[in-house]
């Protein structure tokens, strides 16, 4: 279970949120550009410094501004994939993928191990030589997802990971996470723009506008357009 209260002040608002995502549950957050939903995964990630802040995740306090307890970003085991896959394209898929466990220090074996198996359960295998400069947007965003999900995290952030891929490719990533939160029993935070990602592989819709926020409940529910910003 992730429980996070966070509070920082931008440039045209404070961002002051309290937010919740459950064990095998994806929490989808949604909002116009600039209401605050990348910079709520990032404080959680412990990639942006709040003014005030109590993350905590499986009970294990990640960040509480009042004592000053800070986990660093590289310790806090959390799988955050991006828009833009952040793949290395002169590394191989194989590289791609390995890249968080070696990071981690993890041994030669469980690195080998679980990259082949990352590998097959994304259904690139056959890619694992493979500069990823070369793939194709949806390959990318599986080598993305697979890096993120081999280290075996406790929570995965996903911010717009739908919006460059084609069709095809969007229905195969949405299978795959839905499939591997379930599986893993890990709490998902999905933002996205799109109605439809909520509806499809949501469990529970947050919806936020200048930092505050507007709505919340089971996706499918949301009302006709948020009072705030209108972004329905």
């Amino acid at each position: 279970m992730l429980e996070a209260v966070l509070v920082k002040k931008l440039r045209d608002y404070t961002l002051d949120l309290s937010i919740r995502a459950a064990p095998g549950k994806i929490t989808v957050l949604m909002g116009t550009n600039g209401s605050g939903k990348s910079t709520t995964l990032n404080i959680i990630a412990g990639l942006l410094e709040p003014d005030a802040a109590t993350v905590t995740l499986n009970g294990e306090c990640l960040c509480r501004t009042e004592d000053g307890t800070d986990v660093p970003a590289e310790d806090r085991r959390i799988g955050y994939v991006l828009q833009n896959p952040a793949v290395f394209p002169h590394m191989t898929v194989y590289d791609n993928v390995a890249f968080g466990l070696r990071a981690r220090h993890f041994s030669r074996a469980d690195i080998a191990s679980r990259t082949a198996d990352w590998l097959r359960r994304m259904h690139i295998s056959d890619l694992a030589s493979v500069r990823a400069g070369r793939l194709s947007g949806g390959q990318k965003q599986r080598v993305a997802l697979a890096r993120a999900l081999a280290i075996d995290p406790s929570l995965l952030m996903l911010d717009e990971p739908f919006t460059a891929l084609d069709t095809d490719s969007v229905r195969t990533v949405k299978d795959l996470t839905l499939q591997f939160v379930r599986d893993m029993q890990i709490p998902c935070i999905l933002v996205t723009h799109r109605l439809a990602d909520g509806e499809e592989i949501g469990d529970r819709t947050c919806v936020i506008c200048n930092g505050k926020m507007e709505w919340e409940g089971i996706p499918g529910e949301m009302p006709e357009i948020c009072t705030v910003c209108h972004c329905r």
